[in-house]
């Protein structure tokens, strides 16, 4: 009796001692860097807003965020690889509109599942995608890209972050609306098209503000129309594409997500920082400037707005006929 009573006593003290053990490392969680996987190039929107997050998340908790740009294939190798990481809540992804809403429609096999394989934290924000020309090209509404279009099919290209991405069911979503022939050219990431756009070696692009914001400024692109439901306050004078094309709107968006099995008590810590950072007024002041409308939701907010995003993305997929590579 007293062996049993001394192993119940063991167990119930060894509980006691992992239950602690295991309290304290939430508290302390996070106690080392954490890496913020980018799912494409430096240099994108993505990449942009993904800095900003890292920055509020190093501030918050004293612990680098390390940014690690992991492009390719439409974003679906990042993705993979936040996906396989260690549960331990020191990995984690910006996803976007392409990757989460896009790729399960896009790809066949997919090799990750945007809503299975992923906890949301929280929506980050929303960005205006815009339609932009090389200044050589003769057109400076949309009914004159539309003409110039259907007059030369297949005479116009466009340029895009890769098979996948947002910037190229954007497209694909207005050839569609106006029964237009654009030729696609997909590039490994936003900020390369960018720079080919700028060299005339493609002639437009509608994809986020964030990456062409400098060029529009300096004049070496001409900004033709937004692709949100009204015009953005940063360019008020700009009209948006569903002006001309009823109906169109093609609004690029973020999330923060960590792999599946992270624990709850992190996610939720991890919410309320960046949650709070984006509601900060240093940090709207900083998204105005990229023409970003800082969000800041519930992860179960975030993870809704997730499956009624694919389920609205995948016959657009479907109708345009869009590949992958």
């Amino acid at each position: 009796m007293k062996l049993k009573a001394i192993s119940i006593a063991a167990a119930a003290f060894a509980s006691t001692a992992f239950g602690a053990a295991h309290a304290a490392t939430q508290d302390n969680y996070p106690n080392k860097p954490v890496r913020l996987v980018v799912p494409f190039t430096p240099g994108g929107s993505t990449d942009i807003l993904a800095r900003l997050v890292a920055k509020q998340i190093t501030d918050s908790f004293g612990q680098q965020c390390i940014i690690d740009n992991r492009p390719g294939a439409g974003g679906t190798i990042g993705m993979e690889i936040a996906a396989r990481a260690a549960p331990d809540g020191y990995t984690l992804v910006m996803g976007h509109i392409g990757t989460l809403a896009v790729n399960p429609a896009l790809y066949t096999k997919l090799s990750y599942d945007p809503v299975k394989d992923f906890q949301p934290i929280t929506l980050v924000a929303m960005i205006p995608n815009m339609m932009t020309v090389n200044p050589k090209i003769p057109v400076k509404t949309v009914k004159e890209v539309i003409a110039l279009a259907q007059t030369k099919p297949g005479a116009l290209n466009y340029g895009s972050g890769g098979n996948g991405s947002a910037a190229h069911l954007a497209t694909e979503y207005f050839k569609l609306l106006t029964k237009t022939d654009i030729t696609h050219v997909p590039y490994r990431g936003t900020a390369p098209a960018v720079t080919d756009l700028i060299a005339g070696n493609i002639s437009l692009m509608i994809t986020g503000v964030p990456p062409q914001l400098g060029q529009i400024k300096a004049g070496r692109l001409r900004p033709i129309a937004v692709a949100t439901p009204k015009r953005i306050a940063m360019f008020p004078d700009i009209p948006t594409i569903g002006e001309t094309v009823k109906g169109y709107e093609a609004t690029q968006w973020y999330g923060i997500l960590a792999p599946a099995a992270v624990p709850k008590a992190y996610i939720t810590k991890l919410n309320g920082a960046i949650v709070k950072a984006l509601h900060s007024p240093e940090a709207k002041e900083r998204l105005a400037t990229e023409a970003a409308e800082p969000v800041g939701n519930s992860p179960e907010e975030f993870g809704r707005f997730i499956k009624s995003e694919i389920a609205r993305w995948a016959p657009v997929v479907k109708q345009s006929g869009a590949k992958p590579d």
